[in-house]
């Protein structure tokens, strides 16, 4: 085991050095060209002839309003994804992959016929101008908006509602007529139904560009840049900032030595916590993974140990990283009072 171990190390280090472009990687052959199959099965099962190009990037999305699908190139090679797994706490499996790419493949649809210029899209969905945010305020209990990508995303944006309404409709046993029932959502899905079979069979509007005009070997930084390019300095202003909130849910180091020690129990959890707290609160991981690591950073210094039960502590600290983590998301930071109330 300690070989396996020392022997990905060393091949980890040498993929982190290298540059994305020189790895030669490629959709044929791999899980992702499987699935995109499968995804241009569903869409020729409910009569629609558009299947959007896919190619490999550095982020799932449509650039630049393109009808073309982008697919993270770390699902191209099993290594990239247990570095991606290793860097930001889990990696996509197949439920998710399909996931996202019946999400874009809405956005892909919505450019190809420029639905977002009809005036019943706009009267179903909202204005497609609409100022974009990343973070944006959410209604948990709002029933006007589909449930699929995670953190209530379809309220992010009209064409971010387009997105995840196509996709409740496209997929395969959603039951949607019967899931959404008496949801202000189901006329969203109904105009889906009736849209799509109009324009479904027909030639779309706009040209489609070749996904070989954005290559992956266009990609001239190193995997590890990829990483550090994503990263962002925590918006705390003092590391001390929670360290009332950490004495609360653990104990001082005072407890006794037979207590495990708290910065221990964040990191034997980290993944489970992470995952956690960005599902509910629908934040990158990428943010809630340094966060953790900041509380057991804390939790080290304050030489803090466990309290409770294990099954009690993990929800207090997931608890407390939702508050924190949600109220980042209107705020920007994480040292910040309660978000103002909207007018």
């Amino acid at each position: 085991m300690q070989e396996t171990f020392e022997a990905w190390e060393g091949e980890r280090r040498d993929l982190l050095t290298r540059r994305i472009s020189d790895l030669g990687l490629s959709i044929r052959g791999t899980l992702v060209e499987t699935l995109v199959a499968q995804l241009y099965e569903e869409l020729a099962a409910v009569g629609v002839a558009f299947r959007p190009p896919v190619y490999l990037s550095d982020q799932w999305g449509c650039p630049d309003d393109t009808p073309l699908i982008g697919v993270p190139f770390y699902l191209a090679d099993p290594r990239l994804s247990r570095i991606e797994e290793e860097e930001a706490v889990e990696v996509e499996g197949e439920l998710d992959v399909m996931r996202y790419l019946r999400h874009e493949a809405g956005h892909a649809l919505n450019y190809a016929y420029r639905l977002y210029d009809r005036a019943d899209w706009r009267e179903t969905f909202g204005p497609y101008s609409r100022p974009y945010r990343e973070r944006f305020r959410v209604d948990p209990f709002s029933r006007a908006f589909v449930r699929h990508i995670l953190g209530w995303y379809a309220q992010k944006h009209p064409d971010e509602d387009f997105a995840e309404t196509f996709a409740v409709w496209l997929t395969p046993g959603s039951n949607w007529r019967e899931r959404y029932a008496g949801w202000p959502a189901l006329s969203k899905l109904e105009y889906m139904d009736r849209v799509m079979r109009e324009v479904g069979s027909t030639v779309p509007a706009v040209l489609v560009p070749s996904p070989e005009d954005l290559p992956v070997e266009s990609m001239h930084y190193t995997v590890e840049d990829h990483y550090r390019e994503s990263e962002s300095g925590m918006p705390l202003e003092d590391e001390r900032h929670f360290d009332g909130d950490l004495r609360t849910i653990f104990a001082e180091s005072d407890a006794g030595e037979e207590r495990e020690r708290a910065d221990h129990f964040v990191r034997a959890h980290r993944r489970e916590i992470v995952r956690r707290i960005a599902y509910w609160t629908g934040e990158g991981t990428a943010m809630v993974r340094r966060f953790v690591d900041l509380l057991a950073d804390r939790a080290k210094e304050l030489g803090l140990r466990v309290r409770d039960r294990e099954s009690s502590t993990l929800i207090e600290l997931t608890a407390f990283g939702t508050a924190v983590i949600m109220n980042y998301r209107y705020t920007d930071t994480l040292d910040a009072g309660p978000p103002e109330e909207a007018e």
